[in-house]
């Protein structure tokens, strides 16, 4: 961004810095914000001579070299948006970033630092006292921490949306495409060239899904009057990626967490739902497993499962004021005919399709009510809108009481999870871009069989969702959602070809790197919105946790004690300000001499609505007719509304994706490559021992990691096993004889005494001892790695008997040459011996013109090389 006393221009490019677009901001106004975008595309020449012209007309004298007339302001990634507080405009600008995943060759960011800039000049700015405090509480929102964002990939929506958004009919695109006369122009177009013989392609960007994007407000001053690629839209949450290697082959696994903006804020200050159906600590969370070896999504192979975790869809609170660590629940208000569920379930039926799935896990007995009062009030919603909908759309209800399971020392709680996930994952399906694999269709799989979801001629669409919710939607929910993800993750990649049946056994390299990601998103979501880290991790429900933990868990409890206690309050301001749910005016009372923010996130307490929506047809018309399919994925002209289409030429590099994710422009070194830094599972989680089975669905012992081995050795070694054997504990139950229905996921009593421990990890017991650092040995000795020390040279004796290994091979060959079958396209192939194919004519005459090329005889260009120059002419300079 560059500077001068009365403007500032903002000039931004695209990544190989040959396109560029310029923003004028003035400076004059006090209190206005003044953008020019003349919308015009300027060359790197074209842009520089502009900025030497800026220069020289704003110095003080001319000819006068001692001061530039322009400065450089700051260099930045992005723009999140444009805020006014009691004076003037603010930008906020993007000044660091990191990459965080890869999608299909598309990279997404995460904000590591930003600047915002007072836009109006000293010289009319017109201050004001509270300025400052607004500032400080607007800046109280750390936008550093987990908000992403990408420049290609639309990460407000699933990767279903962004690929059936893809596979829409080419006719109907066309027929969508609008242009101004800028973006279409072409000065070839006179000599005939035409855009229908194979050059043009379509590109299609749609509206974000307003729910998770959080600097929507920030954009709403700017989004009519600039250019659609100065729009940056950020999410919030949480986005990591891991490297699963299956014997060489790079599988990614991404998990995407997209926090809802709506109704947004802490933990006992934002509980239940608002007026308009937005429920509190809404989480989408998306996994996204592909081969890396191929990233085009029309070629390569990708497959995504969804899940979601939301407050109780209630008029519900907890009064803080108590000081209590349990504050009692208290139903606001009386809601008969559950209008604030149904508005919430008619946003999940347009998104998601049927069935809506809900895993309710508070507790049921108790001896004081409790959570049970969130529970009797849910069935009762559900039990009323259920009968207006058509029976095979119903909304499937699942209680079970996860707390009481895991006191219990004779239950397992994760597999009873782990039967609720089968059905749950049955019931909706999953996303994959690829029909079935032919192997899949030679020996199919029972539970193959019997999955749900909507099959197309291009694979496999998720219809329905699983909402998952305990009372604050943290522990229990994250650790329910890891086993169900866990269930889908192995029926991605058996749809991908790449495990023989839909079935993962926990302690295999596979699982501990799903289960790491899912820990670090449990964390951070649990620190976004409790104010602390998970108290209880799979580890505590698997009862293998060492005696520390709880050394550690009791420090989480209080951090999230302190935290809801004394800072709520004030994080809760600063979302209500960042996300524009406050608006600071002049004359109103100030957002701290507020007493609460209720009447702020409840529109109907401050006018009374016109629409009365009616009490039994509760959905949004039109969604009931494409019923399981989602509506938002529908092709419909009110989806193709929410599409812009442009065409682009093949050669241009803003869709060349080769260009994007290996950038050969750049200057780049192994050390800051993701793909080599991310975590990997032959690295991070495979024992190096010798003779290890590389597979990553191979079950380990729990101390085989690759962690272990390479980190705290001395600990390792003090640690004491207990593993129990197979013959004393009394087999599992199949998963045939447990149901899935609302009854026996209700936790009785006669289940308590029935259900027997299932546990096949070992307990793992650290022993106290000096905590002594061991310097990680990346570099491994050939000991180590092979359990031989290899010499420098063979002797003479292992030189000759491998000269007659190799000897007797050849005549072997030799004599059964006759006799061989070709199998390929070379006339002799075998481990010896390989004659390259002969090259054809036209392949030789390339060859000999590009010799000669090399000695300065050059050969005439034909018509195709004319046109493929022009093209290459008006797409690089034009």
């Amino acid at each position: 961004m560059e500077s001068v006393k009365r403007r500032y221009f903002l000039v931004g490019s695209n990544p190989a810095e040959t396109k560029y677009r310029v923003l004028k901001i003035d400076r004059t106004e006090p209190k206005d914000l003044v953008i020019i975008d003349d919308k015009h595309v300027y060359t790197q020449q074209e842009v520089r001579e502009l900025l030497g012209r800026l220069d020289l007309g704003n110095r003080t004298k001319i000819g006068q070299k001692g001061s530039s007339g322009l400065s450089r302001a700051v260099s930045a990634f992005g723009v999140v948006g444009f805020v006014r507080f009691l004076e003037g405009y603010y930008i906020v600008l993007i000044t660091k970033r990191r990459k965080m995943a890869d999608i299909g060759g598309h990279a997404i960011y995460k904000i590591e630092d930003t600047n915002m800039i007072y836009i109006p000049n000293d010289s009319v700015r017109v201050s004001h006292p509270d300025e400052a405090r607004y500032l400080r509480i607007f800046q109280n929102v750390d936008l550093s921490s987990n908000f992403y964002f990408s420049y290609s990939y639309d990460l407000s929506h699933s990767l279903q949306y962004n690929l059936t958004v893809l596979r829409m009919p080419l006719e109907t695109l066309k027929t969508e495409t609008t242009q101004t006369r800028q973006e279409s122009f072409d000065i070839f177009e006179d000599e005939g060239l035409s855009m229908q013989g194979g050059s043009g392609v379509f590109g299609i960007c749609s509206k974000p899904y307003e729910k998770y994007v959080w600097n929507g407000k920030l954009l709403d001053a700017v989004k009519n009057t600039v250019h659609r690629d100065w729009l940056l839209y950020i999410i919030h949450g949480f986005c990591g990626q891991s490297k699963l290697l299956i014997y060489g082959r790079p599988i990614y696994v991404t998990l995407i967490a997209r926090r809802s903006s709506k109704f947004a804020g802490t933990r006992f200050l934002k509980r239940g739902a608002n007026c308009e159906g937005d429920v509190a600590n809404e989480v989408e969370t998306e996994q996204i497993l592909y081969d890396a070896s191929v990233m085009s999504f029309s070629a390569g192979s990708y497959s995504s499962y969804v899940q979601v975790r939301g407050s109780v869809p209630l008029y519900w609170s907890q009064d803080i004021s108590t000081m209590m660590p349990k504050p009692p629940i208290t139903l606001d208000q009386a809601d008969p005919f559950a209008h604030v569920a149904a508005l919430h379930f008619d946003q999940m039926l347009q998104r998601f399709g049927s069935p809506i799935i809900i895993l309710n896990l508070v507790k049921e007995r108790e001896k004081r009510k409790h959570e049970r009062i969130l529970s009797e009030e849910l069935v009762a919603a559900v039990t009323y809108l259920n009968q207006f909908l058509p029976p095979e759309h119903a909304i499937i209800y699942i209680p079970w009481d996860m707390a009481k399971y895991t006191k219990s020392k004779l239950c397992n709680v994760l597999d009873r999870l782990n039967v609720i996930a089968e059905s749950v994952v049955k019931k909706t399906g999953f996303f994959v871009n690829r029909p079935d694999s032919y192997c899949s269709i030679l020996r199919p799989d029972e539970k193959w069989n019997e999955l749900g979801g909507c099959i197309v001629s291009t694979g496999r669409l998720q219809t329905g969702v699983l909402r998952t919710n305990c009372v604050d939607c943290l522990d229990r929910t994250n650790t329910a959602q890891f086993m169900v993800g866990k269930c889908a993750l192995a029926y991605q990649l058996y749809s991908l070809g790449l495990i023989d049946k839909p079935n993962l056994q926990f302690d295999t390299d596979a699982v501990r790197l799903f289960e790491e990601l899912y820990e670090d998103h449990g964390d951070t979501l649990s620190l976004q919105y409790g104010g602390s880290q998970l108290v209880h991790r799979v580890k505590t429900y698997r009862k293998i946790a060492p005696w520390t933990q709880h050394s550690k868990d009791i420090m989480q409890t209080l951090s999230r004690y302190y935290s809801n206690a004394f800072s709520d309050a004030d994080r809760q301001d600063s979302i209500n300000l960042f996300l524009g749910v406050f608006k600071p005016t002049e004359g109103k009372p100030h957002l701290w001499e507020l007493p609460t923010d209720f009447y702020l996130h409840h529109k109907n307490t401050l006018s009374l609505s016109q629409t009365r929506r009616s009490y039994t047809y509760w959905w949004t018309t039109g969604v009931l007719k494409h019923l399981p399919l989602p509506f938002d994925e529908v092709t419909c002209a009110e989806n193709r509304r929410k599409l812009t289409v442009k065409k682009f030429h093949k050669y241009e590099e803003e869709i060349d994706i080769h260009n994007e994710f290996f950038r050969p422009y750049e200057l780049s070194s192994f050390d800051e490559t993701f793909c080599l830094a991310m975590t990997n599972s032959t690295r991070d989680f495979m024992p190096k021992n010798v003779g290890i089975d590389p597979s990553p669905f191979t079950v380990r012992k729990p101390d085989e990691t690759g962690k272990s081995v390479l980190g705290n050795k001395s600990n390792r070694e003090e640690t004491v096993l207990q593993r129990k054997t197979a013959a004393s504990a009394p087999p599992p139950p199949s998963e045939e004889a447990v149901s899935s229905s609302s009854e026996d996921d209700s936790g009785t009593d006669k289940e308590d005494e029935g259900a027997v421990s299932q546990r096949s990890t070992p307990v793992k017991v650290t022993d106290t001892g000096e905590n002594t650092k061991i310097t990680e040995n990346v570099v491994q000795s050939t000991k180590d790695v092979y359990g031989v020390n290899l010499s420098d040279v063979p002797s003479e004796d292992d030189l000759t008997i491998y000269t007659r290994f190799v000897q007797l091979g050849q005549s072997q060959h030799k004599q059964d040459k006759n006799s061989q079958i070709p199998i390929s396209s070379f006339s002799q192939d075998n481990i010896y011996e390989v004659q390259p194919p002969r090259a054809d004519r036209k392949s030789t005459e390339i060859f000999h013109a590009h010799i000669q090329a090399g000695r300065g005889n050059m050969q005439p260009l034909g018509k195709d090389d004319f046109l493929m120059y022009r093209e290459y002419i008006r797409n690089r300079y034009m």
